[in-house]
């Protein structure tokens, strides 16, 4: 072999390990950067937004109104109880809000109508869908959710 093939041999081989070790270092960045982003999976509203007040007493026709929404909107997803078990759950391959759990009551009305209305992947944004008074009663309607 002459030195000219060693020479060109020994610079592939080089190219070959720097690519396998870049590769590796990405690889293990990315990895890090996954196992980052999990551990924040708590989706929570801006402070201003958390702390805005809901304007609509929770009466029974502004509750009425929000269960209509509900029905039409929501139920596919979240379930009819707000047990995470609508019919688009294993369709769509999805892990809604279990809306019926008592810890939704650490959650402000604010954080609620935010959530509502910015949606967030795989939920759509209600923002333009729904009226300021519709994402309300909505949030009134969410609240009665784990008495039923």
């Amino acid at each position: 072999m002459s030195p000219q093939s060693k020479l060109v041999k020994r610079l592939r081989i080089s190219v070959l390990m720097a690519s396998v070790l870049a590769l590796l270092i990405f690889a293990s960045w990315s990895g890090t950067a996954a196992a980052a982003d999990s551990t924040s999976d708590k989706w929570l509203s801006p402070a201003a937004s958390a702390a805005r007040k809901n304007p609509i007493p929770p009466t029974q026709q502004s509750i009425a109104a929000g269960q209509k929404i509900y029905s039409k909107t929501c139920a596919m997803c979240h379930g009819k109880a707000g047990d995470a078990d609508g019919p688009a759950v294993i369709e769509l391959n999805i892990h809604p809000a279990k809306l019926s759990d008592p810890k939704l009551a650490t959650e402000s009305d604010g954080a609620l109508f935010w959530k509502i209305t910015t949606g967030k992947k795989p939920m759509p944004t209600y923002g333009k869908r729904f009226s300021e008074t519709d994402r309300w009663n909505l949030v009134n309607y969410i609240r009665t959710l784990p008495k039923r």
